[in-house]
């Protein structure tokens, strides 16, 4: 592969054996996909995705850059938006975006191994193109700027690049040097980021630093990771006082090193064991309604489960009460737990539990708007595909063989309908099967089927 040479690449000066590591962010993703599907350049183009069924208050997922130009913000509301624009509002389409990367991931596979790629989200992804440069005889400008075009011939979506000798370097390139640069590349490495970067502000411009980390930050007069670094050097204790082990990312970071490498992303196994899952209703419901989904959104965790193969004995749920409502501001959250006696994926087990603490800790007087449920401590089940079984009642009592031989029954005949069940929605869509519950007029399942990640699918179900 032949490769034009580059003014200005401080790339062609790295160290033989120094990595090097990628970072390409696709600009504006969703709306971009939205345009090219129009026939519209998305660098000029004034376009926003957010879906206008429902309220102002809704959240622009994307806005391109000209309208970004004009002063509207990324993730505003629609609302915030000035009335005197003239732009297009494109209803989400989260299957398209899907598959619009999965083609970008595609481009990435015609130069980098998989081993070598790290998809960090549906629009960005790490590649470590160490042992590639030699084999293409290019620097990793030049790389960048072929795998770039390469995006753009495919998909007509233009994309930026950061480029670093370590992961953090890379994605702090990509997110404060790339944007400013004529070609939407940014480069550093350990000597240019203490150069350039270390008194940049605010702090929550650099990757992993949130505003409530800056915030902490910020009342010991540490103001940009100059002080991070000086504060670290000077005596470390106030940082690990106030970040615990994180200190150590911090202060790692203030310095410009990063020890975790492409190796250890792909070696890494969560040590995660939970399922949840979570929506904002669309109004506010009452405490019957609420409860519908509520049992909808346990159905489909058994489901889940089942079709992971695993089991739990433990479920937290969390209620948040409307911001509309009154007495909000001074009364908590419903939030409570449940232990089973043994673990199970049963829907009809866990379905009666979760009403019962619905009911014992949901004020039923008070206006509704956030659901929260949390599978806790999910276990696989054993090889031979059986459960752990309890031999005794949620009293404690030894159960006679005939009671715990109809406890296997019931259980096995459970387990064997929402096998059926997962095999037909696999086969025939989601909404192919529905519980009588989710017909009713405060069932979100139907509408959450047509989804993806919390938005418009652009597939009907």
């Amino acid at each position: 592969m032949e490769s034009k040479k580059i003014y200005n690449d401080p790339t062609a000066y790295f160290p033989k054996d120094t990595p090097v590591y990628m970072v390409i962010d696709l600009k504006s993703f969703f709306a971009s996909v939205e345009c090219v599907e129009r026939g519209l350049d998305p660098m000029t183009a004034k376009l926003v995705v957010a879906d206008p069924t429902r309220s102002k208050g809704t959240i622009c997922l994307a806005v391109t850059p000209a309208l970004k130009a004009l002063g509207v913000k990324n993730r505003c509301r629609i609302y915030e938006i000035p009335e005197n624009l003239d732009y297009i509002i494109a209803p989400p389409q989260m299957q398209h975006y899907l598959n619009a990367s999965a083609e970008i991931y595609e481009v990435y596979l015609q130069y980098i191994s998989k081993d070598d790629i790290h998809v960090y989200s549906v629009d960005e992804a790490f590649l470590d193109v160490t042992h590639y440069l030699d084999m293409y005889h290019m620097t990793a400008k030049e790389l960048g700027i072929e795998i770039m075009n390469a995006i753009w011939d495919k998909t007509g979506i233009r994309s930026t690049c950061g480029i670093g000798t370590n992961l953090y370097l890379a994605k702090v390139a990509l997110d404060i040097t790339a944007k400013h640069a004529s070609d939407f590349i940014g480069i550093l490495t350990e000597d240019t980021y203490r150069e350039t970067l270390w008194t940049h502000q605010p702090l929550t411009d650099f990757w992993m630093v949130g505003r409530g980390i800056s915030t902490k930050l910020y009342r010991h007069g540490i103001l940009n990771m100059k002080d991070l670094a000086a504060a670290s050097v000077a005596d470390n204790s106030l940082l690990f006082k106030l970040f615990g082990i994180d200190a150590e990312i911090l202060i790692d970071h203030a310095f410009g090193v990063e020890t975790v490498t492409m190796a250890d992303i792909k070696n890494y196994h969560s040590e995660s064991n939970c399922l949840s899952s979570g929506q904002v209703l669309m109004h506010d419901y009452n405490f019957e309604d609420c409860r519908i989904v509520v049992l909808e959104m346990m159905d489909q965790l058994c489901l889940d489960m089942v079709a992971k193969d695993v089991i739990t004995d433990s479920v937290t749920i969390h209620i948040s009460y409307s911001h509309s409502w009154e007495l909000y501001p001074i009364t908590p959250p419903a939030h409570g737990s449940i232990r089973l006696p043994q673990r199970t994926n049963s829907d009809v087990i866990w379905r009666d539990a979760v009403r019962e603490k619905y009911n014992e800790i949901v004020r039923p007087d008070a206006p509704l708007r956030r659901i929260s449920i949390s599978c806790n401590n999910i276990k696989p089940i054993d090889n031979f595909g059986n459960y752990q079984y309890s031999l005794f009642d949620d009293d404690g009592n030894f159960c006679s063989i005939q009671n715990l031989n109809a406890a296997l029954i019931r259980q096995d005949k459970t387990r064997d309908l929402q096998k059926s069940i997962i095999d037909i929605k696999r086969r025939f869509g989601k909404n192919s099967v529905l519980k009588g519950m989710s017909l009713q007029d405060a069932g979100t399942m139907r509408e959450r089927n047509m989804q993806i990640g919390g938005h418009k699918s652009g597939n009907s179900l």
